[in-house]
């Protein structure tokens, strides 16, 4: 007797729209504008037509900076988040919208009526990616500047989060209630009362439960300190991990941590980051993909790369020789506004003379190989065969696309990718629910009674402050 089919896993996809970085290729004639509403209007209509999850923005709270001045090789400047969010809520039906907000320069009532507002205003399709920030440069544009210190950023996160649930928290399911006489009035509103070293806060929730309860919660921190604010918190977890090896450990990394934190390691969903490039055959694929590369990195884009890794001024120097002769500056703060890219100056710089002397590659074509987001390369059949192996194999839940051309470059893998995988069995034909939570599998936050679910309060954590009926 044969033993009955194993059922596959479900393949998750969002959509991301690249706002300022070097993926996108801005140079080609097909590309659109980053402001313009018909660009995000025409990603977001294309990432639901392919039934995908979500479509998420990135941001940027100050312009980067390379040597004191303005970093111009790569577009710069975007519109605000939640307002991008909000207006696609007008032209799609069930596309999730996931937006990143800073944690540490945000008020946490104000982030929580924000998206509260985003998830009635689309039905129950908001979801807040959290990030955090010690970079005091970009904290000078704002009231508190660069004041967190960096060991610091995760426990301003936590606390802007326990504080956001409460809020989200402080109205009961059927908290309107119609009345002949005095209208609708409010019942079932507990008032937040919260006393602690970031915030000091009292009051109710200016709004209703919204249909998710809580947004769903996108995290990306890859340090151990941000691995553990992610599996006590996220209900989604942005990765860069693009191998299949990698990506298994992260992931049972990951699953291992929400488990020792009493939460169910199905409460997690993994999804990296990924680019794809197609072609008819696998050598046009890997043709295609090579010359995009080049389009990514120019020999300006090269330069600015190498300066980051060094921490000199590169000027004048010949992307297409060999690499810089010169030590770099391990105490350089050449970049501005960016995550440093590069911890180890000195054994990056080895490893990498170390590659260009085996490949016999120049500098530029060394910044190719080691700048590059992890891709799909090649058929459709093979980019659709790869990422269900991925998910098939629990190296991840699915991915999130970064196409390199904005905003038409998720067209051809809507088109050619995603049939492929519905006839895996892998992926879904039609949308089964109506909030970002059901596509993505995840449980709701409240009970079906509308009481509180302790279950999901973060471990480690005292309850919620108790908050008081009003009179």
């Amino acid at each position: 007797m044969t033993s009955p089919r194993r059922t596959p896993r479900q393949v998750h996809l969002g959509a991301h729209f690249p706002g300022v970085n070097q993926t996108t290729v801005w140079r080609d004639p097909r590309a659109g504008s980053q402001t313009d509403p018909a660009s995000f209007e025409h990603l977001a209509r294309t990432a639901e037509r392919g039934l995908m999850d979500f479509f998420f923005l990135a941001e940027g709270l100050r312009l980067r900076e390379q040597g004191g001045k303005i970093y111009d090789l790569d577009v710069v400047g975007r519109p605000d988040t939640l307002t991008v969010l909000n207006s696609l809520a007008a032209v799609t039906t069930h596309l999730g919208l996931a937006g990143t907000i800073n944690a540490t320069f945000n008020e946490a009532a104000e982030v929580a009526r924000q998206f509260a507002s985003l998830d009635h205003l689309s039905g129950g399709r908001a979801a807040w990616n959290v990030v955090t920030s010690s970079d005091a440069f970009t904290g000078e544009n704002f009231r508190r500047g660069g004041y967190l210190a960096h060991a610091d950023r995760y426990v301003r996160a936590r606390e802007v989060l326990d504080v956001a649930r409460e809020f989200w928290d402080s109205w009961g399911s059927d908290a309107l209630v119609a009345d002949p006489v005095r209208g609708v009035f409010a019942r079932d509103v507990r008032e937040v009362e919260h006393h602690g070293p970031q915030f000091d806060v009292r009051g109710p929730g200016l709004l209703p439960r919204s249909p998710q309860g809580h947004p769903v919660l996108f995290q990306a921190g890859d340090s151990d300190a941000g691995r553990e604010f992610g599996a006590t918190y996220a209900d989604a977890i942005f990765t860069m991990h693009g191998t299949l090896e990698a990506g298994r450990r992260f992931t049972a990394d990951l699953r291992a941590r929400a488990v020792r934190g009493g939460r169910s390691g199905d409460d997690l969903r993994i999804l990296p980051g990924a680019s794809f490039v197609l072609g008819d055959t696998d050598e046009e694929a890997r043709d295609n993909a090579r010359e995009i590369r080049f389009q990514q990195v120019g020999p300006q884009q090269a330069v600015a790369f190498l300066e980051q890794a060094w921490g000199r001024d590169l000027s004048g120097f010949d992307p297409e020789g060999p690499l810089p002769a010169e030590d770099p500056d391990p105490t350089s703060t050449i970049v501005q506004g960016r995550a440093r890219s590069v911890q180890d100056r000195f054994e990056t710089v080895r490893q990498w003379r170390d590659l260009a002397a085996a490949n016999g590659w120049s500098a530029r074509e060394l910044v190719v190989e080691v700048s590059g987001r992890q891709q799909f390369v090649g058929t459709p059949e093979q980019v659709a065969a790869e990422i269900d192996e991925y998910v098939q194999a629990d190296a991840c839940d699915g991915f999130i696309l970064v196409p390199h051309l904005t905003p038409t470059g998720l067209d051809e893998f809507v088109d050619r990718v995603v049939p492929l995988l519905q006839e895996r069995g892998s992926y879904r034909t039609q949308y089964a629910g109506t909030t970002l939570r059901e596509h993505l599998g995840l449980s709701h936050p409240h009970r079906t009674s509308g009481t509180l679910d302790l279950a999901r309060q973060p471990v480690g954590q005292p309850a919620r402050h108790p908050v008081r009926h009003p009179a």
